[in-house]
């Protein structure tokens, strides 16, 4: 393949806007990659450059000097929450593939916007929800989709993380980036999976606490699907890492527990309990989640193959997490807006639905 935005070999050329902690950790994933190669960085800090220089890798500290950049075929926004809407939609009219680090936006209205902008100008659009790439959670949803487990009735996500020292301004600590505190941090992980596994949610009820730091740092979320399914959302800061996700059916259940966090994995353990039959534990070997959402980004760019989180997944998810966060401000149940337009997920339209590569 020889064409705009693409190496000789075929490899999607990009732009990762921002190099703070994850900007560098996605940088790292791509080394070396076949299929996508980081071609510039952007930071508008311009000290970033120095980290940019070591790696061998021309900066800039304006975003729209990768957009006009003919070599850059997309970008990777691992940028503030509240940019994400404005960056993705200009990346879009310049015809630049996106890849944006989650939450895609904080608003249904900028989801919905930043969809129809990359559907009009023609590029793709994925996000950085990886725990749909691990192997584990791939099998899952096969079985989801496959009616193995029945009917749904509750899914489970727990998701912790150890309090990280970051300064008083530091912006991710910032309510307008974080509306629902560790909601954009973690919780959006089993929000997005919650969708994935029961479609549009129909409202939400969000409880927050401030309990071991100046943070809010305890999250619970109920959220009611139009399925007729409910989840049960923990997102909480100060306990050490773990991530658990669990999905029960009338059938049986299954459960899949992260061994470390994905930015060095170790592997999953899975666990499934089928009515009348006995536990049954499954390891599943490393490998990088973060790279394999990556290389479906670029496979989508290429055209070898559809991203496999819908537009309508990505909007669903972030109508979801507004309630969450005026749930979590008001302390009353909060209808998800779009809901009403939404019609519940169907088995059947599950099953033409890729799980991933």
């Amino acid at each position: 393949m020889n064409k705009a935005g693409f190496s000789q070999n075929g490899q999607l050329n990009v732009a990762v806007a921002g190099l703070g902690w994850w900007g560098k950790v996605i940088i790292e994933a791509l080394k070396d990659n076949p299929k996508i190669r980081v071609v510039k960085t952007i930071d508008p800090v311009p000290a970033a450059g120095d980290w940019a220089k070591t790696q061998g890798l021309d900066f800039a500290t304006d975003y729209n000097e990768a957009l006009a950049d003919p070599k850059v075929g997309g970008v990777i926004l691992c940028t503030p929450h509240s940019l994400h809407a404005e960056q993705v939609e200009s990346a879009a009219r310049a015809k630049k593939h996106v890849f944006c680090e989650k939450p895609l936006a904080l608003t249904r209205r900028d989801a919905v916007a930043e969809v129809e902008a990359c559907k009009a100008n023609g590029v793709i659009l994925a996000v950085g929800h990886e725990h749909r790439f691990k192997p584990a959670m791939q099998d899952i949803l096969r079985m989801v989709r496959a009616g193995e487990l029945g009917t749904i009735q509750m899914t489970e996500a727990t998701l912790t993380l150890g309090l990280r020292p970051l300064a008083a301004d530091n912006w991710r600590l910032q309510k307008g980036e974080a509306p629902a505190g560790s909601m954009t941090a973690l919780g959006i992980h089993g929000l997005d999976i919650c969708v994935a596994i029961n479609g549009p949610a129909d409202s939400v009820f969000a409880k927050m606490s401030s309990l071991v730091s100046p943070t809010r740092d305890t999250l619970g979320v109920l959220v009611s699907f139009k399925s007729g399914a409910s989840a049960l959302i923990s997102s909480v800061f100060g306990p050490p890492f773990s991530i658990r996700f669990a999905i029960f059916g009338d059938k049986g259940w299954v459960q899949v527990q992260d061994k470390t966090h994905p930015q060095a994995p170790e592997g999953w353990l899975l666990t499934k309990y089928m009515q009348g039959g006995k536990p049954q534990t499954v390891e599943y070997p490393v490998m990088s989640m973060v790279r394999a959402n990556l290389e479906a980004f670029a496979d989508a760019a290429a055209g070898r193959a559809p991203y496999p989180i819908t537009h309508q997944e990505m909007v669903d998810t972030i109508a979801a997490l507004e309630a969450i966060g005026k749930s979590s401000e008001s302390g009353a149940i909060v209808p998800v807006v779009g809901a009403e337009k939404s019609s519940p997920i169907s088995r059947s339209q599950l099953r033409g639905v890729p799980v991933g590569n």
